[in-house]
């Protein structure tokens, strides 16, 4: 019997777990909290890396030493995969476009499956699936950082911005883990790419896959764009209008870019525009990203828990009004750049309240732009009562953390669902 150890016991590890054990493999789940790593890879062939297990951990080098093959969970899941795969990654917008793109699939009649960084083992979830399911994988640089020969049908990158800094330690190996989506991706296949980021401009000139930008800003002679306040894929000679941008439940500048790449990758993957209309209209978005929860005496309050870098507290902060926010923000410090979020701070928050592992060295950010608004605090309950009271009429009281959750939640769900509590509890 051929002998795999799983590095993490989390979804993926649990997912992969089970899908090899029932192809008759002999498994052992290992955590860091064991110990013993060594006396365990005896007659064992390969070593399958959870997302959370950063690939220069001893164990991992140890293990290659030892002449174990070293793969992550979504390799496993893509060799075992017998159908087409969307997969999309970017450091903000997977799980909204992920989303998206999963509802467009459904209406190809083929079975269709939603995996990956959104939550599900993306092994699991594809177990027992023919050739013509499809899935919209949602990607995350860790699950990307050590894959070999991953190359799904269409590869989609929204935006790069610096994150994870603590784990990939430069930008550069960030940037390269994202960019291994579409590295061994071949002529029959698909690349979609933001033409307006500049970091993703130039991709297209090392890559063996067609590739199809999307842009808000620019009128693309060829791939997906806005053209009198409509989305228009122009591709293969053929133009197509989709529907219009307010057609959209969903808002912000962000979700334009999100809903471009959905348009994209839908398209490309034989969905037609009349259906993707369709789900543009009756898509709500996702929870715990600009979640609106309740109006309380004239003023609003969103969830946006999946904030989890300053990049994408900014693309909040830019969806509402000028000083007119009342922003929950702090969680455990990726010790990114404040300079950009701070300065949107500054023109559209009215009352900043800080709490968690990042709270001085936000404050700190803050005074040195001249932002006297500072309050921290020690926990949610003392940040959404001070919200509650801060806040008056026409303003809008927002949690976007710009960090992840670890230093006081398991994970930005859990964050996100406390808020909500505390928020219907008022």
């Amino acid at each position: 019997m051929k002998k795999v150890i799983v590095y993490g016991a989390g979804i993926s590890g649990q997912g992969v777990a089970d899908v090899l054990e029932h192809q008759g493999w002999e498994v052992k789940i290992y955590t860091d909290d064991m110990g013993g790593f060594e006396q365990l890879l005896d007659g064992v062939e390969l070593l399958v890396l959870s997302p959370g297990v950063a690939p220069d951990k001893p164990e991992v080098q140890l293990a290659r030493e030892r002449g174990l093959k070293v793969l992550p969970e979504i390799e496993i899941a893509f060799n075992q995969f017998k159908g087409k795969m969307a997969g999309i990654t970017g450091t903000n917008g997977k799980t909204t476009t992920t989303t998206l793109v999963g509802e467009m699939l459904k209406t190809l009649n083929v079975p269709v499956k939603v995996a990956g960084n959104i939550g599900l083992s993306l092994t699991k979830e594809l177990e027992g699936l023919g050739e013509d399911a499809w899935v919209a994988a949602e990607l995350s640089s860790f699950q990307l950082e050590t894959v070999e020969k991953f190359a799904p049908q269409i590869a989609c990158v929204l935006n790069l911005t610096p994150d994870h800094l603590e784990r990939h330690h430069t930008l550069e190996a960030y940037y390269a883990a994202k960019q291994n989506i579409c590295n061994k991706q071949s002529g029959e296949q698909y690349t979609v790419l933001n033409y307006d980021d500049t970091n993703l401009a130039t991709w297209s000139m090392n890559l063996h896959s067609q590739v199809c930008y999307f842009s808000q800003k620019r009128d693309l002679p060829e791939g997906v764009c806005v053209q009198n306040n409509k989305f228009v894929v122009r591709w293969g000679g053929k133009e197509t209008t989709v529907c219009a941008v307010k057609d959209m439940q969903i808002f912000g500048s962000h979700n334009v870019d999100n809903v471009l790449a959905a348009i994209a990758v839908g398209y490309l993957a034989g969905c037609s525009a009349e259906n993707m209309a369709r789900v543009i209209r009756n898509f709500p978005g996702v929870e715990h990203r600009l979640e609106y929860i309740r109006t309380i005496n004239d003023v609003k309050y969103y969830n946006d828990s999946k904030a989890t870098n300053t990049d994408s507290a900014v693309k909040a902060l830019q969806a509402f009004p000028n000083n007119k926010i009342v922003l929950i923000a702090g969680g455990h410090d990726k010790q990114t750049d404040l300079g950009e979020f701070m300065r949107c701070v500054q023109e559209h928050v009215a009352e900043l309240i800080l709490l968690g592992e990042a709270k001085e060295r936000f404050a700190k950010a803050a005074q040195g732009l001249g932002i006297s608004n500072i309050h921290i605090v020690n926990d949610y309950e003392a940040a959404v009562s001070l919200a509650h009271k801060l806040a008056k009429p026409a303003q809008v009281v927002l949690l976007s953390p710009a960090c992840s959750s670890y230093d006081m939640f398991k994970n930005f769900e859990e964050r996100g669902k406390k808020y909500k509590e505390l928020v219907m509890a008022l």
